[in-house]
């Protein structure tokens, strides 16, 4: 019997890498999904982002952003939009975590920006070919 950190994807069963990227992905995923919250309008989630200093129409854009990142990270093709969607996912973390700073928020909070963010490197770093932007070596464009 093979073992699971040993054998290949070619055979349909999964190699670790391929269980760290599904599984790092998924957490950022659910995490950049429940951002719909900031649709609602709720008192809690309105009060957040008046205390950060936000205007209130960044929360309906990010609540809007978020979700199709995490649609975009999860679907297969679309490598160049996955990389936006890596980039943008790494802006707003970076910024959620010096937003969560600046406002005096307890360590509860600090910690998850940069929690995500480790996950996310993990998932752009564990990610399949199938997944990445291929670049041409002749002439360096994307293809």
């Amino acid at each position: 019997m093979a073992n699971v950190a040993t054998t290949t994807n070619t055979g349909g069963s999964l190699n670790s890498r391929t269980i760290v990227y599904w599984g790092s992905t998924s957490l950022v995923a659910l995490s950049l999904l429940m951002a719909l919250t900031y649709l609602t309008g709720s008192e809690q989630v309105v009060s957040g982002f008046a205390k950060a200093g936000y205007p209130q129409h960044l929360r309906i854009v990010l609540g809007i952003v978020k979700p199709i990142a995490a649609i975009v990270l999860l679907i297969p093709g679309f490598a160049l939009l996955k990389e936006w969607a890596y980039a943008g996912v790494t802006f707003a973390l970076v910024m959620a975590f010096i937003s969560a700073f600046l406002s005096g928020e307890g360590a509860g909070t600090l910690i998850l920006p940069p929690t995500l963010l480790v996950l996310l490197a993990i998932s752009y770093v564990t990610r399949p070919p199938s997944r990445r932007v291929a670049v041409g070596a002749a002439s360096g464009s994307v293809i």
